[in-house]
């Protein structure tokens, strides 16, 4: 459908007919669904859920990441009018994907906040459906990986990160993003002996079983080295990916709370994920987009790729033989 031939199916996000295929609108217009994909509530027929969870009130410093998923959606809207470029297959024509919209929950009731979003990624995974999160602060991870271990058992993960988030944290009534995977592995929703983490460069005492590809390995040894690690490490296993957008350097990507020098570019996160390609990937989310540290908007638009090459890995993982 061209664009001149769209002006009856305007806002594609509330008019579409189907759940499939590319979106011919004007990117300065209209709503702004991730991937100009339907807003839905019900996920009949549906294959892959788009969630927004704007909570940043587990940071150490700067705020800000509440408004991560408004902006990647927005920046989102530059990206649905062609294939995925690189990818053999089309999983916004093959593959039915809504936007779920933003998890409700109190701001005021903190202590409320895991149990809800666990709850909610729950009833998502229920019906089938696997999820891409747009985050928000990485401490929402803890409480997805919660309800993804309910349902395929201890995971393996990938996660790309500045910072390990294993600081050492016994209590687990505290909601702090640089504990949650400490968390995790404590509580048994990760299997780190077949998890990985990229892109570190801050100190971690105890990698609790995680292997890890710091920052300096992945600029040394190049991308091949790094996917080889990846798949030889989370093997067949269902696999969630965890992408702190500070794993870039803060060149590529200033909106975020901790931002740390020497990071990955984003041609070596866009060729990692690319090359991640037949792991079995059951979910994912991109997380810590801070856009009141980026007035440029690149951060967030570093983002939604991201969250769309999420996407094709989930594509590939599920319907590519």
């Amino acid at each position: 459908m061209a664009l001149a031939d769209a002006k009856n199916e305007i806002d594609l996000a509330f008019t579409r007919k189907g759940l499939t295929g590319l979106a011919f609108e004007n990117a300065f217009g209209g709503a702004t669904s991730f991937l100009r994909r339907s807003y839905r509530k019900d996920l009949t027929g549906v294959d892959l859920a788009i969630l927004g969870v704007a909570f940043d009130q587990a940071v150490t410093h700067r705020t800000g990441t509440r408004f991560g998923p408004r902006a990647i959606r927005e920046a989102s809207t530059l990206l649905p009018f062609d294939p995925p470029y690189g990818w053999p297959t089309n999983p916004l024509e093959e593959m039915a994907i809504v936007d779920y919209g933003d998890l409700a929950f109190d701001y005021a009731k903190v202590a409320d906040f895991p149990a809800t979003l666990t709850a909610q990624i729950a009833t998502i995974l229920a019906q089938d459906v696997g999820t891409i999160t747009l985050g928000g602060d990485h401490y929402i991870t803890l409480p997805i990986l919660k309800a993804y271990a309910e349902k395929f058992g201890p995971l393996s993960v990938i996660q790309f990160d500045a910072h390990s988030d294993l600081w050492e944290d016994d209590d687990y009534s505290r909601i702090d993003h640089g504990t949650m995977m400490y968390k995790a592995v404590k509580l048994g929703y990760v299997a780190p002996k077949r998890s990985l983490q990229i892109g570190i460069r801050t100190q971690c005492d105890d990698y609790l079983g995680f292997h890890y590809l710091d920052a300096r390995t992945v600029h040394e040894k190049g991308v091949d080295f790094v996917v080889a690690k990846a798949k030889a490490r989370v093997g067949g296993h269902a696999t969630y990916i965890t992408f702190d957008i500070d794993a870039l350097d803060p060149a590529f990507a200033p909106g975020t709370g901790t931002p740390v020098w020497g990071g990955l570019a984003s041609w070596q996160a866009a060729a990692i994920l690319r090359g991640l390609a037949g792991i079995r990937l059951v979910g994912g989310d991109i997380v810590e987009v801070s856009p009141p540290y980026d007035p440029t908007g690149t951060t967030a638009v570093a983002g939604a790729h991201v969250a769309q090459e999420l996407i094709c890995l989930y594509h590939y993982a599920k319907f590519v033989k």
